[in-house]
Protein backbone atom coordinates (compact mmCIF):
# COMPACT_ATOMS: atom_id res chain seq x y z
CA UNK A 1 0.00 0.00 0.00
CA UNK A 2 2.79 2.43 0.92
CA UNK A 3 4.57 1.80 -2.39
CA UNK A 4 1.44 2.82 -4.31
CA UNK A 5 1.08 5.98 -2.23
CA UNK A 6 4.74 6.86 -2.75
CA UNK A 7 4.17 6.79 -6.51
CA UNK A 8 0.73 8.34 -6.88
CA UNK A 9 -0.11 10.05 -3.59
CA UNK A 10 -1.20 13.63 -2.98
CA UNK A 11 1.28 16.50 -2.91
CA UNK A 12 3.06 17.35 0.36
CA UNK A 13 4.15 20.98 0.83
CA UNK A 14 7.11 21.55 3.14
CA UNK A 15 7.44 25.10 4.48
CA UNK A 16 10.89 26.08 5.77
CA UNK A 17 11.49 29.57 7.22
CA UNK A 18 15.16 30.52 7.36
CA UNK A 19 17.21 33.28 8.91
CA UNK A 20 21.01 33.25 8.68
CA UNK A 21 21.43 29.48 8.41
CA UNK A 22 23.19 29.03 5.10
CA UNK A 23 24.97 25.75 5.94
CA UNK A 24 22.37 23.96 8.03
CA UNK A 25 19.60 24.84 5.58
CA UNK A 26 21.13 22.66 2.85
CA UNK A 27 20.93 19.60 5.12
CA UNK A 28 17.28 20.33 5.92
CA UNK A 29 16.32 20.72 2.26
CA UNK A 30 18.19 17.56 1.31
CA UNK A 31 16.25 15.65 3.95
CA UNK A 32 13.04 16.60 2.11
CA UNK A 33 14.41 15.97 -1.38
CA UNK A 34 15.59 12.51 -0.27
CA UNK A 35 12.17 11.38 0.96
CA UNK A 36 11.07 8.02 -0.41
CA UNK A 37 7.74 9.77 -0.96
CA UNK A 38 8.44 11.72 -4.13
CA UNK A 39 5.44 14.08 -4.52
CA UNK A 40 6.82 17.00 -2.52
CA UNK A 41 7.31 20.71 -2.96
CA UNK A 42 9.57 22.86 -0.77
CA UNK A 43 8.78 26.48 0.01
CA UNK A 44 11.77 28.37 1.43
CA UNK A 45 11.01 31.70 3.07
CA UNK A 46 14.03 33.91 3.70
CA UNK A 47 13.14 36.02 6.73
CA UNK A 48 15.52 38.90 6.00
CA UNK A 49 18.82 37.00 6.23
CA UNK A 50 22.01 39.07 6.36
CA UNK A 51 24.55 36.31 5.70
CA UNK A 52 25.06 34.05 2.67
CA UNK A 53 21.64 32.43 2.98
CA UNK A 54 20.18 34.23 -0.10
CA UNK A 55 23.03 32.85 -2.22
CA UNK A 56 22.36 29.34 -0.94
CA UNK A 57 18.65 29.75 -1.64
CA UNK A 58 19.36 30.77 -5.23
CA UNK A 59 21.56 27.69 -5.67
CA UNK A 60 18.88 25.39 -4.24
CA UNK A 61 16.34 26.82 -6.67
CA UNK A 62 18.73 26.28 -9.60
CA UNK A 63 19.26 22.65 -8.59
CA UNK A 64 15.55 21.80 -8.15
CA UNK A 65 13.48 24.43 -9.98
CA UNK A 66 10.51 22.05 -10.27
CA UNK A 67 10.43 21.28 -6.53
CA UNK A 68 11.71 24.39 -4.74
CA UNK A 69 10.08 27.81 -4.39
CA UNK A 70 11.92 30.74 -2.78
CA UNK A 71 10.41 33.81 -1.15
CA UNK A 72 12.12 36.78 0.49
CA UNK A 73 10.65 39.09 3.12
CA UNK A 74 11.82 41.65 5.66
CA UNK A 75 12.63 40.11 9.01
CA UNK A 76 9.33 39.40 10.79
CA UNK A 77 9.95 36.21 12.75
CA UNK A 78 9.17 32.52 12.20
CA UNK A 79 5.38 32.79 12.45
CA UNK A 80 4.86 35.28 9.60
CA UNK A 81 7.47 33.42 7.54
CA UNK A 82 5.63 30.13 7.94
CA UNK A 83 2.34 31.82 7.13
CA UNK A 84 3.78 33.35 3.96
CA UNK A 85 4.98 29.94 2.86
CA UNK A 86 1.67 28.30 3.75
CA UNK A 87 -0.20 30.77 1.57
CA UNK A 88 1.89 29.66 -1.41
CA UNK A 89 1.57 25.94 -0.66
CA UNK A 90 -0.29 23.76 -3.16
CA UNK A 91 -0.25 20.44 -1.31
CA UNK A 92 -3.05 18.51 0.37
CA UNK A 93 -0.70 17.94 3.31
CA UNK A 94 1.66 20.42 4.98
CA UNK A 95 4.94 19.92 6.79
CA UNK A 96 6.54 22.73 8.79
CA UNK A 97 10.29 22.30 9.18
CA UNK A 98 12.83 24.45 10.99
CA UNK A 99 15.88 25.24 8.89
CA UNK A 100 18.27 23.33 11.16
CA UNK A 101 16.25 20.12 11.56
CA UNK A 102 15.96 16.93 9.50
CA UNK A 103 13.24 14.66 8.19
CA UNK A 104 14.07 10.97 8.10
CA UNK A 105 13.70 9.35 4.65
CA UNK A 106 10.37 7.51 5.09
CA UNK A 107 8.53 10.18 7.10
CA UNK A 108 6.09 11.21 4.38
CA UNK A 109 5.56 7.63 3.20
CA UNK A 110 4.47 6.58 6.69
CA UNK A 111 2.42 9.65 7.57
CA UNK A 112 0.60 10.19 4.28
CA UNK A 113 -0.43 6.53 4.36
CA UNK A 114 -1.66 6.92 7.94
CA UNK A 115 -3.71 10.03 7.19
CA UNK A 116 -5.28 8.44 4.13
CA UNK A 117 -6.16 5.39 6.20
CA UNK A 118 -7.61 7.53 9.02
CA UNK A 119 -9.84 10.17 7.40
CA UNK A 120 -11.10 11.36 10.81
CA UNK A 121 -7.55 12.37 11.83
CA UNK A 122 -6.34 15.88 11.00
CA UNK A 123 -2.70 15.53 12.09
CA UNK A 124 -0.27 12.62 12.07
CA UNK A 125 2.89 12.53 14.15
CA UNK A 126 5.68 10.04 14.83
CA UNK A 127 8.82 9.47 16.83
CA UNK A 128 11.16 12.47 16.81
CA UNK A 129 14.75 12.49 18.04
CA UNK A 130 17.33 15.02 19.18
CA UNK A 131 21.00 15.66 18.48
CA UNK A 132 22.76 18.10 20.82
CA UNK A 133 25.88 19.47 19.12
CA UNK A 134 27.18 20.95 22.38
CA UNK A 135 27.85 17.41 23.64
CA UNK A 136 30.58 15.03 22.61
CA UNK A 137 30.40 12.36 21.48
CA UNK A 138 27.35 13.39 19.48
CA UNK A 139 24.42 11.04 20.06
CA UNK A 140 20.92 10.79 18.67
CA UNK A 141 18.56 10.54 21.65
CA UNK A 142 14.85 9.98 21.98
CA UNK A 143 12.07 9.62 21.22
CA UNK A 144 11.62 13.19 22.39
CA UNK A 145 8.91 14.29 24.80
CA UNK A 146 5.68 12.41 24.00
CA UNK A 147 6.39 11.52 20.37
CA UNK A 148 7.09 7.89 21.25
CA UNK A 149 3.51 7.13 22.28
CA UNK A 150 -0.01 7.62 20.98
CA UNK A 151 -2.28 10.47 22.08
CA UNK A 152 -5.58 11.03 20.32
CA UNK A 153 -5.75 14.78 21.10
CA UNK A 154 -3.27 17.59 21.73
CA UNK A 155 -4.86 18.52 25.07
CA UNK A 156 -4.55 18.08 28.01
CA UNK A 157 -0.79 17.39 27.68
CA UNK A 158 -0.35 20.59 25.67
CA UNK A 159 -0.97 22.50 28.90
CA UNK A 160 2.25 21.05 30.31
CA UNK A 161 4.49 21.57 27.29
CA UNK A 162 4.57 21.48 23.53
CA UNK A 163 4.94 17.73 23.59
CA UNK A 164 6.14 17.25 20.04
CA UNK A 165 8.64 19.08 17.85
CA UNK A 166 7.92 21.19 14.76
CA UNK A 167 9.26 18.45 12.51
CA UNK A 168 7.13 15.61 13.92
CA UNK A 169 3.54 16.39 12.76
CA UNK A 170 2.13 16.34 9.23
CA UNK A 171 -1.09 18.37 8.84
CA UNK A 172 -4.00 18.26 6.46
CA UNK A 173 -4.01 21.53 4.56
CA UNK A 174 -7.79 21.84 4.84
CA UNK A 175 -7.49 21.64 8.62
CA UNK A 176 -4.91 24.43 8.84
CA UNK A 177 -7.33 26.74 7.07
CA UNK A 178 -9.71 26.28 10.02
CA UNK A 179 -7.36 27.32 12.83
CA UNK A 180 -6.20 30.69 11.52
CA UNK A 181 -2.81 32.19 10.60
CA UNK A 182 0.46 32.02 12.46
CA UNK A 183 0.93 34.95 14.84
CA UNK A 184 3.83 37.41 14.89
CA UNK A 185 5.41 36.05 18.08
CA UNK A 186 9.14 35.59 18.58
CA UNK A 187 8.75 32.93 21.27
CA UNK A 188 6.26 30.13 21.84
CA UNK A 189 4.56 30.87 18.51
CA UNK A 190 4.59 27.14 17.72
CA UNK A 191 3.03 26.19 21.07
CA UNK A 192 0.33 28.83 20.59
CA UNK A 193 -0.38 27.62 17.04
CA UNK A 194 -0.77 24.01 18.12
CA UNK A 195 -3.02 25.10 20.99
CA UNK A 196 -5.40 26.64 18.47
CA UNK A 197 -5.28 23.34 16.60
CA UNK A 198 -6.10 21.56 19.85
CA UNK A 199 -9.00 23.94 20.51
CA UNK A 200 -10.83 22.43 17.55
CA UNK A 201 -10.75 18.98 19.13
CA UNK A 202 -8.70 17.72 16.19
CA UNK A 203 -8.10 13.97 16.17
CA UNK A 204 -4.53 12.71 15.88
CA UNK A 205 -3.04 9.57 14.43
CA UNK A 206 0.42 8.21 15.21
CA UNK A 207 2.95 6.14 13.33
CA UNK A 208 5.23 3.97 15.43
CA UNK A 209 8.19 4.97 13.29
CA UNK A 210 11.20 7.29 13.44
CA UNK A 211 10.29 10.41 11.46
CA UNK A 212 12.54 13.38 12.28
CA UNK A 213 15.53 14.82 14.12
CA UNK A 214 15.78 18.08 16.02
CA UNK A 215 19.32 19.45 15.98
CA UNK A 216 20.47 21.63 18.87
CA UNK A 217 23.46 23.78 18.00
CA UNK A 218 25.32 26.72 19.46
CA UNK A 219 23.97 29.87 17.81
CA UNK A 220 23.74 33.20 19.67
CA UNK A 221 20.93 34.45 17.41
CA UNK A 222 18.67 31.47 18.13
CA UNK A 223 15.15 32.73 18.83
CA UNK A 224 14.66 30.57 21.91
CA UNK A 225 17.58 32.25 23.70
CA UNK A 226 16.89 35.18 25.99
CA UNK A 227 13.28 34.17 26.52
CA UNK A 228 13.50 34.75 30.28
CA UNK A 229 15.05 38.22 30.10
CA UNK A 230 14.41 39.92 26.75
CA UNK A 231 11.36 42.21 27.20
CA UNK A 232 10.05 41.69 23.65
CA UNK A 233 10.27 37.91 23.94
CA UNK A 234 8.72 37.94 27.40
CA UNK A 235 5.77 39.96 26.09
CA UNK A 236 5.32 37.50 23.24
CA UNK A 237 5.47 34.57 25.65
CA UNK A 238 2.86 36.28 27.83
CA UNK A 239 0.56 36.76 24.83
CA UNK A 240 1.06 33.12 23.82
CA UNK A 241 0.12 31.87 27.31
CA UNK A 242 -3.09 33.88 27.28
CA UNK A 243 -4.02 32.35 23.92
CA UNK A 244 -3.07 28.82 25.01
CA UNK A 245 -5.33 29.12 28.04
CA UNK A 246 -8.28 30.24 25.93
CA UNK A 247 -7.64 27.37 23.51
CA UNK A 248 -7.59 24.92 26.42
CA UNK A 249 -10.97 26.19 27.59
CA UNK A 250 -12.33 25.85 24.05
CA UNK A 251 -11.08 22.25 24.03
CA UNK A 252 -13.10 21.53 27.17
CA UNK A 253 -10.31 21.63 29.75
CA UNK A 254 -11.24 22.72 33.28
CA UNK A 255 -9.23 23.91 36.26
CA UNK A 256 -9.49 20.58 38.09
CA UNK A 257 -7.17 18.80 35.69
CA UNK A 258 -3.61 18.31 37.00
CA UNK A 259 -2.25 19.58 33.68
CA UNK A 260 -4.09 22.87 34.25
CA UNK A 261 -2.46 23.18 37.68
CA UNK A 262 0.92 22.76 36.00
CA UNK A 263 0.01 25.46 33.48
CA UNK A 264 -1.03 27.81 36.30
CA UNK A 265 2.34 27.42 38.03
CA UNK A 266 4.24 28.01 34.78
CA UNK A 267 2.15 31.15 34.17
CA UNK A 268 3.12 32.36 37.63
CA UNK A 269 6.81 31.73 36.88
CA UNK A 270 6.49 33.79 33.70
CA UNK A 271 4.64 36.42 35.74
CA UNK A 272 7.69 36.84 37.99
CA UNK A 273 10.08 36.91 35.02
CA UNK A 274 8.05 39.71 33.47
CA UNK A 275 8.12 41.56 36.78
CA UNK A 276 11.92 41.33 36.96
CA UNK A 277 12.10 42.73 33.41
CA UNK A 278 10.01 45.74 34.45
CA UNK A 279 6.91 44.61 32.53
CA UNK A 280 4.33 45.54 35.15
CA UNK A 281 1.21 45.12 33.01
CA UNK A 282 2.27 41.73 31.71
CA UNK A 283 3.18 40.56 35.21
CA UNK A 284 -0.20 41.65 36.54
CA UNK A 285 -2.08 39.98 33.70
CA UNK A 286 -0.16 36.71 34.09
CA UNK A 287 -0.84 36.77 37.83
CA UNK A 288 -4.54 36.92 37.00
CA UNK A 289 -4.13 34.19 34.37
CA UNK A 290 -2.52 31.87 36.90
CA UNK A 291 -5.46 32.41 39.22
CA UNK A 292 -7.98 31.71 36.43
CA UNK A 293 -6.18 28.46 35.62
CA UNK A 294 -6.24 27.24 39.24
CA UNK A 295 -9.17 26.07 41.33
CA UNK A 296 -8.05 28.23 44.27
CA UNK A 297 -5.30 30.74 44.93
CA UNK A 298 -4.07 28.58 47.80
CA UNK A 299 -3.25 25.74 45.42
CA UNK A 300 -0.71 28.03 43.76
CA UNK A 301 1.21 28.25 47.01
CA UNK A 302 2.15 30.86 49.63
CA UNK A 303 4.64 32.51 47.27
CA UNK A 304 1.79 33.31 44.91
CA UNK A 305 -0.24 34.88 47.71
CA UNK A 306 2.77 36.89 48.90
CA UNK A 307 3.61 38.06 45.38
CA UNK A 308 0.05 39.20 44.83
CA UNK A 309 -0.01 41.16 48.07
CA UNK A 310 3.32 42.85 47.32
CA UNK A 311 2.37 43.51 43.70
CA UNK A 312 -0.83 45.29 44.63
CA UNK A 313 0.92 47.36 47.31
CA UNK A 314 4.27 48.16 45.71
CA UNK A 315 3.91 47.34 42.02
CA UNK A 316 4.65 44.09 40.23
CA UNK A 317 8.26 44.84 39.31
CA UNK A 318 9.10 45.79 42.91
CA UNK A 319 7.39 42.64 44.13
CA UNK A 320 9.48 40.50 41.77
CA UNK A 321 12.72 42.08 42.98
CA UNK A 322 11.74 41.72 46.65
CA UNK A 323 10.73 38.08 46.37
CA UNK A 324 13.70 36.97 44.24
CA UNK A 325 16.11 36.42 47.20
CA UNK A 326 13.59 33.98 48.70
CA UNK A 327 13.69 31.85 45.57
CA UNK A 328 17.50 31.93 45.54
CA UNK A 329 17.61 30.64 49.12
CA UNK A 330 15.13 27.88 48.30
CA UNK A 331 17.17 26.88 45.23
CA UNK A 332 20.35 26.66 47.30
CA UNK A 333 18.61 24.50 49.89
CA UNK A 334 17.29 22.15 47.22
CA UNK A 335 20.76 21.84 45.72
CA UNK A 336 22.45 21.07 49.06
Amino acid sequence: MISDIVKDGPLVSTVIPVYNRATLLVDSVNSVINQTYRRVEIILVDDGSTDETPIVLADLFRRWPDRVKVLHQANAGPGPARQRGLELASGDFVQFLDSDDLLLPKKFSYQVAALLANPEAQICYGRSYEEDYSRRPLRREGPMRQTGRFHDHLFPLLLVERWWTTSSPLYRRSFLERIGPWRSLLNEEDWEYDARAGATGARLCWVDEDVSVRRIHLAPEHLSSGGTEDPRKLLDRAAARQSIFLSALAAGMDTHKPEMANFARSAFLLCRQCGLAGLDDASRDLFALARRASTTARRLGPDYLLYGMLGKLLGWSNAARLILPCYRVLSLRRGS
